[in-house]
Order: structure tokens, then C-alpha cells, then sequence
């Protein structure tokens, strides 16, 4: 596996890919506590400064955690095409009637009562480090390469990973 790092505005872009391609995050709050507070969470979008953004119930646990700390790190996950990007930063609520309009699909009623319900919310995060691993060609040709690896003993480069300096 290769080293690659990106600085911005390439490691915005990257981030932005892999999170847009994954869509679901594991958004993780509440690090001073045990266990951490752990939850699936929809990216509804990217944004031109490279801010991932989130809906979410106003009297969740992760609204009060990111209320008291603004601490969140983003796990993103795709093992069928071996992506994977892990995301540090600060997270803020955001109650903006313009910002939730913007957000808000009709998938969403499935967790709210639309776009006026008063739990209604949104979370902006900002990033400040992020860390990624993904493969260069399609997972099939990543498959016979580790398979060629582990016949042969010698070493393939099947993927990258590197750090977003962002």
C-alpha cells in the first residue's frame, strides 16, 4: 500500500469524494464519557468549504455531546470497494430554516415530521485532520492482487492511504 497525502485543496476534494461516495457515516461524540456515543448517520452533503452536514433530532445524545464539546469524529466505511475515511473536527447545531430547507429530502420523513418539526436540526462539521485508505483500480483487480501477494510472498500495491492535511 502507498503512502499518498494530499494537502488543500486536493485533500478537500478527496475527503469530499470518499465521504459523498460513502454517504453513511459513524459519527462518534461524547469522548469524555465511556462508551462513546456511536450513531449511523446520512451525509446530506458537502460543502464548497468543506463542511460535511448531517440532520438530526435536537434532543439527541450527539446534539447534547456536540453542544457541550463539539468534538465528533466520522468513520466512513465501504468494504465492497475498499474505501475508508476517518474525519476529526468540531460540529455545531444549526437551526436555520434556510439551511434545513436545503438539507431536508423527502427520505427524512422517515426520522421527522418535515422540515417544521421543531426537533428538526441541522450539525455542521468542520474538519481538521482526516486520514483515508482506498484501492487504485476497481476491487476486483484489488482482490488478485492480494491474492497474487499471498501465493507468490511477494508484495502488491493494492491501495493508498495517506493523510488529508486539510
Amino acid at each position: 500500500m502507498s503512502t499518498e497525502n494530499h494537502n488543500k485543496p486536493e485533500a478537500k476534494e478527496k475527503m469530499k469524494s470518499l465521504a459523498e461516495d460513502i454517504k453513511i457515516a459513524m459519527m462518534v461524540t461524547g469522548f469524555e464519557q465511556k462508551p462513546l456515543d456511536a450513531i449511523p448517520m446520512a451525509t446530506k452533503k458537502v460543502d464548497e468549504a468543506g463542511n460535511i452536514w448531517f440532520l438530526s433530532l435536537r434532543s439527541s445524545e450527539h446534539n447534547q455531546n456536540i453542544e457541550r464539546t463539539g468534538a465528533i469524529q466520522l468513520l466512513y466505511s465501504k468494504p465492497s470497494d475498499m474505501e475508508f475515511l476517518s474525519v476529526y473536527g468540531t460540529g455545531e447545531i444549526v437551526t436555520e430554516k434556510d439551511v434545513l430547507e436545503d438539507l431536508y429530502e423527502k427520505t427524512s420523513d422517515s426520522w421527522f415530521d418535515g422540515v417544521n418539526d421543531p426537533q428538526l436540526t441541522a450539525i455542521k462539521f468542520t474538519p481538521s485532520e482526516a486520514y483515508y485508505w482506498d484501492t487504485k483500480g476497481n476491487k476486483y483487480v484489488t482482490l488478485l492482487k492480494m491474492g497474487a501477494a499471498a501465493i507468490t510472498g511477494n508484495d502488491q500495491d493494492v491501495g493508498r492511504k495517506g493523510k488529508l492535511k486539510l
